[in-house]
């Protein structure tokens, strides 16, 4: 199973309705993905917690639909 760029950006925005999201596909097969991901709700938190926030918003997704997803998260400047 593979999720197209529609998908992944609806629940990205749903979980960071602020953020400024930026997708690549890896592959060009809609299951591996770079994303990077701006957003004020990461101001404050680790890295990891910040990755632990996106892979929530996936809703369980990660590995199953989604195969691959390379992560840059951080707070706006």
């Amino acid at each position: 199973m593979a999720m197209d760029r529609t998908t992944l950006e609806n629940l990205l925005r749903t979980a960071f309705p602020d953020a400024e999201i930026n997708l690549v596909d890896l592959a060009g097969d809609d299951d591996h993905w770079s994303a990077e991901i701006i957003s004020a709700s990461f101001r404050g938190k680790t890295r990891v917690a910040q990755h632990q926030m996106v892979y929530a918003a996936l809703n369980g997704q990660m590995g199953g639909e989604l195969h691959a997803l390379q992560l840059k998260t951080s707070a706006p400047a």
